[in-house]
C-alpha cells in the first residue's frame, strides 16, 4: 500500500498512525497538494489526502473510507472500532466531531491565509465552529474514565482527536488554550507521548 500527503494534515496522520499500529506495511509518499498537484493528481482526481492506493492499483481517497477499508483486514479484537450498536455510533460521533473540526480548521486557515481580503462572517463562522466542537469533545472526555475514550485500548476516535488538537495547536494556536481544555489537553499529551505518534510526525508547514 501507499500513503499519499503529508504529516502535517491531521487526516494523513490519523491513517498512518492506524496502519502502524495495525502492523501494516505502507510506503509513504509525502506529496502536498500545492506542491505536487501533478504527482496526486493520476492517483486522486481531486488532488485531496490522504489518498492510499492498493497493491491492486485501486484507490481509496477518504480518510473515513480508508480507515474503513483497513478496519475490514483485521479480527475483531483487534479493530480499533466497535463493528455495530451503540458504542459503534457513539464512537463514530466522536470522529466525526474531531474530523469535522479538523475541516473547519482547514477552511479557516485558508481564508486567513490565501485570500488578500477575509471574510469576517466566514472567520466568525469557522471560529465558532472550532470552539463549540472543542466544548463538546471536552465534555465527552470528561465523561469517559479510561485512559482513552472507551477504556484501556487505544482507538480511532482517540486518534482522530489527538491529531486534529496538534493540527489546531500548531496551525491556529490563537484558538487552541490547554487550560479551557484540560482533558482534551491530557488526552493529546498521552497520545502524543506514544511512540507511534512520534514516528508519524511532521510539524505544520504553511502552504506557500
Amino acid at each position: 500500500m501507499i500513503l499519499i500527503g503529508q504529516y502535517d494534515s491531521s487526516f494523513v496522520r490519523r491513517v498512518a498512525v492506524a496502519l502502524t499500529l495495525y502492523g501494516f506495511a505502507f510506503e509513504h509518499r509525502p506529496w502536498s497538494v500545492f506542491g505536487d498537484m501533478d504527482l496526486i493528481r493520476p492517483f486522486n482526481p481531486l488532488v485531496r489526502v490522504p489518498t492510499l492506493v492498493l497493491a491492486n492499483g485501486e484507490s481509496i481517497i477518504d480518510s473515513h473510507l480508508i480507515i474503513d477499508h483497513i478496519d475490514g483486514l483485521v479480527d475483531d479484537d483487534a479493530v480499533m472500532l466497535p463493528r455495530a450498536g451503540e458504542a459503534r455510533r457513539r464512537a463514530l460521533g466522536t470522529v466525526a466531531l474531531a474530523t469535522g473540526m479538523a475541516d473547519r480548521m482547514v477552511s479557516l486557515f485558508y481564508e486567513r491565509a490565501l485570500h488578500d481580503q477575509t471574510s469576517e462572517l466566514l472567520v466568525a463562522r469557522r471560529t465558532a465552529e472550532i470552539a463549540g466542537a472543542l466544548h463538546a469533545l471536552e465534555a465527552q472526555r470528561l465523561r469517559a474514565a479510561g485512559p482513552w475514550w472507551r477504556g484501556e485500548r487505544i482507538g480511532h476516535d482517540d486518534i482522530a482527536v489527538a491529531c486534529a488538537l496538534r493540527h489546531l495547536a500548531e496551525s491556529l494556536p490563537d484558538l487552541w488554550d490547554p487550560a479551557r481544555h484540560p482533558a482534551l489537553a491530557a488526552h493529546a499529551a498521552r497520545a502524543e507521548a506514544l511512540p507511534v505518534f512520534a514516528a508519524v510526525s511532521q510539524p505544520f508547514v504553511a502552504p506557500a
